[in-house]
C-alpha cells in the first residue's frame, strides 16, 4: 500500500540507500522460485529494517516470520559482532532456501533457524532480545507481543509490520471471514495502551509501528 504517489515514491526510493546485491539475488529468486514473492520487506524498507539495527546496534535479535531470509538479513547488519539473530518460521520447505542466503551473507553462523510454531518456541530461548521484528500471521501479534514482551530488554524495540493493512484498519463493516483486520485493530491499541512500551506507527508501506520497553 503507497500513501504517496508512485512517482513521489520512486524519488524517495531513488535517495535512499542501495539495495545490497546480494538481496537483490535474494530477491530475484524468491521471484522466480518461491510462492507469493510480494511478502518480502523489499528495498526501500528492508533500509529501514538495516538503519533502524544499526541504530539499535543489538546484541540478540528475534524475527517472528523468516519467509526468504530478505529482513534477516537486513536486521543482521545492525548485530554486534558476537550476537545472534534467531528467526522463526513455519513453512519447511523454505530452510535450505533461507540458509542458503544466511551462508553467502557476513552473519550466516550468527543467524539460527527455528522451524515451528512461534509461541511454543520463543518460551524456550534462552536469550533476550535489543530488536524484535514481527511479520508472521496477523491473528496472532497480541499473543506474540505477550510472549515477547517478558524476553526483551528495557530500551529494546519490538518493529510490527502490516499494522494498516491496507487500509482495513478503518473498516468496522468487514467481513466475517476476515480474521485478520480485527486481530490487527486489537493489536494497535494494545500497543498504543500497554505502559511497559512508547510507540510510533509510521504510515510506511503496509504500516510499521516502532515500540521501545520503557
Amino acid at each position: 500500500m503507497h500513501f504517496i504517489t508512485e512517482e513521489l515514491d520512486n524519488y524517495v526510493v531513488a535517495h535512499s540507500e542501495n539495495e545490497p546485491e546480494l538481496l537483490q539475488q535474494l530477491t530475484r529468486e524468491t521471484y522466480q522460485k518461491i510462492l507469493q514473492p510480494r511478502m518480502l520487506s523489499g528495498h526501500y524498507q528492508g533500509r529501514i529494517l538495516s538503519i533502524i539495527s544499526k541504530l539499535v546496534n543489538p546484541k540478540n535479535i528475534l524475527e517472528i516470520g523468516t519467509y526468504t531470509g530478505y529482513s534477516a538479513l537486513c536486521l543482521a547488519e545492525g548485530m554486534q559482532h558476537n550476537g545472534e539473530l534467531h528467526t522463526i518460521d513455519i513453512n519447511e520447505e523454505l530452510v535450505d532456501f533461507q540458509r542458503k542466503y544466511f551462508d553467502k551473507s557476513n552473519y550466516g553462523p550468527q543467524i539460527k533457524q527455528h522451524l515451528g510454531n512461534a509461541l511454543d518456541i520463543i518460551p524456550k530461548l534462552d536469550a533476550t532480545f535489543d530488536l524484535v521484528f514481527i511479520d508472521a500471521d496477523k491473528v496472532n501479534y497480541s499473543n506474540y507481543f505477550n510472549v515477547i514482551i517478558d524476553k526483551l530488554n528495557p530500551g529494546g524495540i519490538i518493529l510490527s509490520d502490516n499494522v494498516l493493512w491496507s487500509g482495513k484498519v478503518l473498516d468496522t463493516t468487514f467481513k466475517k471471514d476476515d480474521v485478520s483486520t480485527p486481530e490487527l485493530i486489537k493489536y494497535n491499541a494494545l500497543l498504543k495502551d500497554d505502559k511497559r512500551v512508547e510507540t510510533v506507527l509510521l504510515p510506511i508501506r503496509d504500516g510499521l509501528t516502532i515500540s521501545r520497553k520503557l
